[in-house]
């Protein structure tokens, strides 16, 4: 392994001497010194204003306890909590998982497989990465025009429905991008060997294609979920609600999907917006809400990414073994 190893080295050394023309690639270390700096100066200024947010977060939840999270929205900071924020999350979370999913996933790999390699299949590949590029604000347009306006009868108009539908619009260009780089990048070999056997293109998909490029597909996915979470300006053009939200008693699952909402994003909007006037109890100000609603904000979209950490994990196992 050592004598590998230094076959290795010496041979990259050797080229590296033959592209460089045998001087030392001096712009090429500028550029990765350039680089390594810029990305040392932004996890800089993010441990900072992590450190920030989570030192103002703590006495939230050292004197509201368990409150913060099972509370309504108020208009006192000595009652407020997120836990309509979290519902509106989670819900619209849901939403993208059942819809963006199977299509984007299906769309990858029909692209990808299935798919002929014509001027139409390019055009449409071309859109969807476009689509992937364009401001979420317009997607925010799409959802008040289509699902607010046009489709009252199925949504209930500003509701937690039509920002579920519309998030999971916004992610589906990614999704199927994530999937058909992942499907690229299964090995030609596995597919042949697939065929080798007499198995269908159906068969290979399923067996061979899906099994290998799962870790990929489950990354982008949940990523594609982590970034509907953070997203504010769709919501607020749809109508997400930025101050108290009233609870009605003996609401059904329907009524409560077609009504008014919120989501954690536009909680920290609102409370970034009120007068910073100390609880009389507590003392708390909005501002420090505010930064343990950041807090619990990051901490469901680590949640997703370490879920997806796991099942990539677990997955990579399974095509090892």
């Amino acid at each position: 392994m050592a004598i590998t190893a230094a076959i290795t080295t010496s041979t990259s050394k050797s080229v590296r001497a033959a592209l460089t023309d045998s001087k030392r690639d001096v712009r090429g270390y500028l550029f990765a010194g350039v680089l390594l700096l810029c990305l040392l100066t932004a996890l800089l200024v993010l441990t900072v204003l992590m450190w920030d947010v989570v030192a103002s977060a703590i006495p939230v939840f050292q004197k509201r306890s368990t409150g913060f999270l099972t509370n309504d929205l108020a208009s006192s900071p000595d009652k407020a909590g997120v836990s309509q924020g979290i519902w509106g999350s989670l819900v619209i979370a849901g939403f993208v998982i059942v819809l963006a999913f199977p299509i984007g996933i299906f769309a990858g790999v029909y692209l990808e497989e299935y798919a002929k390699s014509n001027r139409l299949t390019r055009f449409i590949e071309l859109n969807i990465r476009n689509l992937a590029g364009v401001p979420s604000v317009v997607y925010g347009i799409l959802g008040l025009v289509v699902f607010v306006q046009g489709l009252t009868w199925f949504t209930g108009g500003r509701s937690v429905i039509a920002a579920g539908i519309t998030l999971a619009i916004l992610v589906l260009p990614i999704i199927i991008i994530t999937t058909a780089e992942s499907v690229r990048a299964v090995p030609a070999g596995l597919r042949e060997a697939g065929f080798g056997v007499g198995a269908t293109q159906w068969e290979v998909t399923r067996d061979h294609v899906l099994p290998y490029a799962a870790p990929g597909i489950l990354t982008g996915t949940m990523l594609a979920v982590a970034r509907a979470l953070g997203e504010a300006a769709p919501l607020l053009l749809i109508g997400a609600i930025t101050g108290r939200l009233a609870s009605l008693p003996g609401e059904s699952i329907v009524d409560q999907l077609q009504g008014k909402f919120t989501a954690m994003p536009i909680v920290i909007y609102g409370w970034a917006n009120e007068v910073n006037k100390p609880g009389k109890i507590t003392g708390l100000t909005f501002e420090d809400l505010n930064a343990a609603a950041i807090v619990v904000l990051l901490a469901m979209v680590l949640l997703l990414n370490g879920a997806a950490i796991l099942l990539r994990n677990r997955f990579e196992k399974r095509r090892q073994g």
